[in-house]
């Protein structure tokens, strides 16, 4: 596989390791990121990892993978039970996505429990911490090189 794999991060992401350790524990986005590239080189894949707070560079960001993505790794955070216009964007996207959440949604506040990126998700990995995104990225590496 000669192409990328987007993994985006929504809003509040960046203050992984500061905020809520109890629930997100206590690495940072770039401890996941580190450890997203180490397999990403191993597997001669090229990822663009990717975070922010604003919703219209996130749904820039997947226009963009459009055009050069095997498959999207998305933790759209908060904008998961709000964002139609995320939702909308990966209507247009082709490839897998899978939709990864550090905790489980479903154990948390109700209005966690729905989310609208999940009826475009491929597959959704929620409630196993940052690991999540290690198993996210290892299932689109099997997926994609089919």
């Amino acid at each position: 596989m000669s192409s990328f794999i987007y993994v985006i991060n929504g809003p509040n992401l960046n203050m992984l390791g500061k905020r809520e350790p109890e629930i997100y524990g206590n690495a940072t986005l770039n401890d996941i990121e580190i450890m997203c590239l180490k397999i990403a080189k191993k597997n001669n894949i090229k990822l663009k990892f990717l975070q922010s707070n604003a919703e219209h560079e996130i749904i820039n960001w997947i226009h963009n993978a459009r055009e050069d993505a095997s498959g999207i790794i998305i933790n759209p955070a908060a904008y998961s039970h709000t964002s139609i216009a995320i939702l909308d964007a990966l209507s247009l996207f082709e490839n897998p996505i899978i939709e990864v959440h550090i905790s489980n949604i479903h154990k948390r506040e109700n209005f966690r429990h729905n989310s609208y990126v999940s009826q475009k998700s491929t597959a959704i990995i929620a409630g196993f911490g940052i690991d999540g995104y290690i198993i996210a990225l290892k299932k689109l590496i099997e997926l994609c090189s089919k």
